[in-house]
């Protein structure tokens, strides 16, 4: 191989491009080199994966299903926007909220919000208080992790507090045989109520692979309060990948639950295939909502009393079993990841069901069966009604809701 060694290379007399090879030529950059762009670039910054949907999913926090704009207190752990969800065990209390505080200029209408509505000061051994996502291993077999070929991952996210200080992100992925390895690192918001952006770059495993199910396969984590079971390793940030939770995070970790005037806001998250600087990272891929609506739809369906079609919306057609009860049938709109959980919001006369020549009203929609595809009303308490009847249950009151829940 020849070498050819110069300090810069000019187009000819005339000219304005300089040609480094033909089409088709693999021009290779030996590793821990750096291109370093001072102008206008093409190409640079492109996707590893372009013309298809990011891996994360709903990271514009567009989609929230369950509670709207409410602000919702989560105990423990539950979905709060689509797909993410949230965990906070300590002594004190969270709100989780969709809200429309955004960075400006970038595109977003939405970000998720965390408050603190009861402080602790005194965070022990298993506290936590966490934003996370979970992939399908399924759709993260791209990574190609437990191989030679394993893809670093980068990570970016644009985020706002009033705690300033040391936060960490944490990759977790299980392999083949349910063993979860994690790989920590840390950010930091420099400025309060300042919107920043975070880009981290996770190193591959190349010794473990991701278990090629429909089951949790890979996970992202927001840290916002650690206790020591999730510290006391001291691994946090060496960027390598270990078992159990010792080293899931930072001890330098802030607590956004030291005063009941903190908040932190989330929005703009990628998860990148290979790794990239905050000048090479692709651009957000702005989903339409419909597109971002109907991922989501794979792992929880809501539907809701929709007073624009009327006085109640139809969520099963079926007939009258007996005089006192009811079985009802309905499609879900996109198969679901697997066999759906199902259940209703209950409150006086939320439901009817009725026909052309009467309607009775009732508290709650009881199941009787799910799949991936459909779900079975079976609904008593009803008095006087005709056998094998033709009945449709509805929604009849704003508080109303029938859920199916696939989540991971």
């Amino acid at each position: 191989m020849s070498t050819l060694e110069v300090n810069k290379i000019t187009p000819v007399s005339g000219g304005t491009t300089v040609q480094v090879g033909e089409s088709g030529d693999t021009i290779n950059i030996p590793a821990g080199a750096t291109i370093a762009n001072a102008g206008t670039s093409t190409g640079f910054g492109d996707s590893l994966r372009p013309n298809v949907a990011p891996l994360l999913m709903n990271c514009n926090m567009a989609v929230s299903q369950r509670n709207g704009t409410t602000a919702t207190t989560i105990d423990s752990e539950a979905y709060s926007l689509d797909r993410w969800s949230f965990r906070e065990i300590s002594n004190g209390s969270t709100t989780v909220q969709q809200t429309t505080t955004v960075p400006s200029g970038k595109g977003f209408a939405n970000s998720l919000k965390v408050a603190v509505t009861g402080a602790d000061t005194s965070i022990i051994g298993d506290n936590i208080v966490a934003i996370a996502q979970k992939l399908e291993g399924q759709d993260a077999q791209l990574l190609k992790f437990g191989t030679s070929d394993a893809q670093k991952v980068t990570i970016s996210f644009w985020v706002r507090s009033n705690v300033t200080g040391t936060y960490s992100a944490t990759l977790r992925h299980t392999n083949t045989s349910g063993t979860a390895y994690v790989n920590s690192l840390t950010f930091s918001i420099s400025s309060g109520d300042t919107w920043e952006q975070k880009v981290l770059v996770f190193n591959a495993n190349t010794s473990q692979d991701i278990r090629n199910t429909n089951t949790e396969g890979i996970r992202l984590e927001i840290m916002l309060t650690v206790g020591s079971d999730y510290t006391s390793g001291g691994g946090a940030n060496a960027n390598t990948w270990t078992t159990g939770n010792t080293n899931r995070a930072s001890a330098s970790n802030v607590n956004i639950l030291s005063s009941t005037s903190n908040t932190f806001y989330l929005t703009g998250v990628q998860m990148e295939v290979g790794e990239y600087t905050s000048s090479t990272l692709p651009p957000f891929q702005h989903e339409s909502f419909g597109d971002n609506f109907l991922r989501c739809q794979r792992y929880c369906q809501q539907f809701n009393h929709d007073a624009t079609g009327g006085n109640e919306t139809q969520v099963g057609l079926g007939w009258s079993h007996n005089s006192s009860s009811v079985y009802a049938f309905k499609d879900l709109v996109i198969p679901m990841r697997t066999q759906p959980t199902m259940s209703s919001a209950s409150g006086t006369n939320y439901y009817r069901t009725h026909n052309n020549n009467s309607a009775q009203n009732f508290n709650q929609i009881a199941f009787n069966a799910s799949s991936t595809k459909h779900f079975w009303i079976y609904t008593t308490g009803f008095s006087g009604l005709d056998i094998n009847q033709i009945r449709a249950v509805e929604i009849k009151n704003a508080n109303g809701y029938v859920r199916a829940d696939a989540e991971l």
